[in-house]
């Protein structure tokens, strides 16, 4: 099951901690020093039994000196506004925070690249989401459609009643239920193969849930298909173009997490999901049309292939990046087209999904 993330009495009573270090530090005339845990591949392991990145314990320290009190003080300050929401029970958006910051005189963020990166380091610091502490994200969830009702509240919300459009996912899921007789919930990269999808009802036919990511999937679309597949008991499969990119920056963060958030990666990782394509085979099983690899997708897949934990761990995975390497070729979704418009329905998922053997884990 899911682990619940801490509610916000919690959150505030780790602020409160943290705080109360620092400042009898500075009342010792010590130097006050915050640590939080190293954010990156390099401070994570992986095991099918956990099934998603765990931090292996490499931290940071945060000291106060001359060339700190900027980014100490922009720490504290945001863990202070994130006390007032919770004092207030209200949230601020991230873009929000950053315009909160400007009445911090010279501790203001400057760009919200710098806010965001404080804004993790606190969040990794206090071991919970930044939904937690009261910042939601400004990023679009996932769009759903199929035989699903989500039980919002008083609402129920019948995902085959959209018509050509699509449930969207809210930025925040905690409170959802759900209720579906699917068999299965298929996962895809893009926009435009989800409309083709719906368009075409395949949710019927198949008798399943599909799930828009576009691109990367955000938190709450990654949680919210964690939640669906904990509380339903559901296989989840997942369809991203073939490329380094769709392999390890979408698949491999939905289903394990990422180095960067290995700290939150329990929450927003879906262990049980498994890879139906494009695999490097498929490309050549279904003679797809294809593009030169670019030098971004060369150097992610030596990356991967040498520094991803995920990928060390399944020598299938380390294989297929391998061949994908020789054959120094990609091939999106949508080529499947080149054979005709309902290939991909008529034929492709079709054969994938009787063959669990041309799957990836």
């Amino acid at each position: 099951m899911a682990k619940k993330a801490k509610d916000r009495k919690q959150v505030l009573g780790e602020i409160k901690n943290i705080a109360s270090d620092v400042y009898k530090k500075i009342m010792k005339k010590k130097a006050p020093e915050i640590t939080m845990p190293l954010r990156s591949l390099s401070n994570v392991k992986y095991s099918d039994k956990v099934g998603f990145f765990e931090l292996i314990g490499k931290m940071k320290s945060r000291t106060l000196t001359a060339n700190t009190i900027k980014s100490f003080a922009q720490t504290l300050l945001l863990m202070n506004e994130s006390k007032r929401l919770a004092r207030i029970g209200d949230t601020e958006s991230k873009r929000e925070a950053y315009y909160v910051s400007k009445n911090w005189g010279d501790a203001r963020f400057d760009s919200d690249d710098e806010a965001f990166t404080v804004m993790d380091d606190v969040e990794a610091m206090l071991q919970v989401n930044r939904e937690q502490m009261g910042f939601i994200p400004e990023e679009k969830g996932g769009a759903v459609a199929g035989k699903l009702v989500v039980i919002d509240g008083k609402d129920k919300i019948d995902c085959t009643k959209f018509g050509s459009g699509a449930y969207s996912i809210p930025s925040s899921v905690e409170h959802l239920e759900f209720k579906t007789n699917a068999k299965f919930v298929l996962v895809v990269e893009t926009s435009a193969l989800f409309q083709r999808l719906n368009n075409h009802k395949y949710w019927d036919k198949a008798n399943c849930i599909i799930v828009a990511m576009g691109g990367v999937p955000t938190r709450s679309t990654r949680r919210f298909i964690r939640r669906l597949a904990d509380d339903k008991k559901m296989p989840v499969y997942v369809f991203t173009d073939g490329d380094p990119y769709g392999y390890l920056n979408i698949y491999r963060t939905l289903k394990v997490g990422s180095g960067n958030a290995a700290h939150i990666n329990e929450f927003f990782c879906v262990p049980q999901a498994k890879f139906l394509g494009v695999t490097p085979a498929d490309i050549e099983h279904y003679k797809l049309p294809t593009h030169p690899l670019k030098d971004v997708d060369i150097k992610r897949l030596k990356d991967g292939i040498k520094n991803d934990p995920f990928v060390k761990h399944h020598k299938d995975w380390e294989k297929a990046l391998q061949k994908m390497s020789k054959m120094k070729k990609r091939a999106e979704q949508q080529a499947f087209a080149a054979h005709s418009l309902n290939y991909v329905i008529d034929v492709y998922l079709q054969e994938k999904l009787k063959n669990p053997k041309t799957w990836l884990p």
